[in-house]
């Protein structure tokens, strides 16, 4: 195995890719994988590439890939190097890439290594550890589809000669008839994953493909058994991916300089309950673990970090009747014209909630915006994401920066 420039590629087992003979990749011949509108991105390369993490997913999705017969390689991300653990069962470590590289070696296709822990650690690790120590509840997930999957990863397929990269997610995308590109659910509701590519724009919808969307996850590993691959009646890990033992003590290994000092925890009436833990060791909406006794159930209704606080409250103090949100984002490019029929998902299996969205039209950035619940809703936490639906199509969505009418 050899390794090339920085960002570069692991070259594992596989085929080469071969460039056009003018020295060039499709992508740069077409103007560094630049797209006009409307433009066909099979067009500008016929190459697919497809990530590979060594799961079910994203191997049957290389499965049904190849057997279209269109070119595809598969690509793997080394995110987080476990090559010292012998865990497997996530998405970025370096035990399942050698899973990938099976499935890979069993289908035929070319199959190539990309080390990108440092653009991981840089908008996904950190910013995660970042968020818990000011007081707020990370979504890791979207961060890494955001910047890691349909962005940093994209680059390195395009500058491989890529046109389009292909995932194992569990979502659909579909074109209105004016050309847009929409994204909707997948059609097994238990596994869809559509709440965490919210922030996906036009421009990456168009360049991407979900084989699995159609499909139920009984169906995908019975596509895996039928074809004998070596991940068939492989697990999947709900947890994140990079966390090992547990939040709390990730963040300690993360921040060892973090002083442990125990927080006091109050009432919203400013009653002292005592002293639990560090408050990085509390989110919104937690009920269990507070470390004090209260002789009632309690949940923990807003982290205060600055002041070493955490309050505490009844489930009906944990209802808000609506949310302060921040980084609007439309996945059409600008907001519906019509505002009803709007469901809001303030966490990721949250069923929904009818809204409405108040917004200057912003979309992304530092884009402001308040949501209205149609009924309040408990557990409105700073730091995940809330969704925008109607029917089964993601309109777009926000950060959340807090609950409406929160002191």
């Amino acid at each position: 195995m050899t390794r090339g420039r920085q960002t570069d590629v692991l070259w594992v087992r596989g085929s080469d890719i071969r460039p056009p003979e003018d020295g060039r990749s499709d992508c740069d011949a077409a103007g560094a994988g630049t797209r006009q509108p409307g433009s066909d991105p099979l067009r500008v390369s016929p190459l697919t590439a497809v990530a590979m993490s060594g799961g079910l997913d994203s191997s049957v999705a290389a499965l049904l890939l190849q057997r279209q017969g269109a070119p595809v390689v598969g690509l793997s991300m080394l995110l987080w190097d476990r090559s010292q653990q012998v865990r497997h069962g996530r998405c970025c470590g370096s035990l399942d890439l050698g899973d990938a590289r099976g499935v890979a070696q069993q289908i035929g296709l070319p199959h190539y290594t990309l080390r990108m822990d440092g653009e991981f650690r840089r908008h996904v690790v950190d910013p995660f550890v970042d968020s818990y120590v000011g007081g707020r509840t990370p979504s890791p997930c979207i961060s890494c589809n955001t910047e890691i999957k349909f962005e940093a990863f994209w680059e390195r397929a395009r500058r491989l000669g890529a046109g389009r990269i292909a995932t194992g997610h569990y979502a659909r995308i579909r074109q209105d008839g004016e050309g847009r590109y929409e994204l909707h659910t997948a059609v097994d509701e238990s596994k869809d994953q559509s709440y965490f590519l919210f922030e996906l724009t036009q421009e990456q919808l168009s360049r991407a493909i979900f084989p699995l969307g159609e499909l139920t996850k009984v169906e995908v590993r019975e596509l895996a058994r039928e074809a004998r691959l070596a991940v068939a009646e492989k697990g999947e890990s709900m947890e994140i991916c990079f966390v090992d033992r547990g939040v709390r003590e990730f963040i300690e290994d993360e921040r060892p300089e973090l002083p442990r000092v125990p927080a006091r925890v109050t009432t919203t009436a400013g009653e002292e309950l005592g002293e639990g833990a560090p408050t990085y060791r509390y989110t919104v909406g937690q009920r269990r673990g507070l470390g004090v006794a209260a002789g009632r159930r309690l949940y923990v209704l807003d982290v205060q970090p600055d002041a070493n606080r955490v309050v505490v409250g009844d489930r009906d103090e944990l209802l808000a009747p609506g949310l302060v949100g921040r980084g609007l984002h439309w996945i059409a490019g600008e907001p519906p014209r019509d505002g009803a029929g709007i469901q809001v998902r303030i966490r990721s299996r949250h069923p929904g909630v009818g809204a409405t969205v108040e917004s200057g039209g912003a979309n992304g950035g530092t884009g402001a915006c308040r949501v209205h619940f149609r009924e309040p809703q408990p557990g409105v936490a700073p730091g995940q994401a809330a969704v925008f639906y109607r029917g089964t199509q993601v309109l777009g969505g926000c950060w959340i920066e807090g609950a409406l009418g929160a002191a």
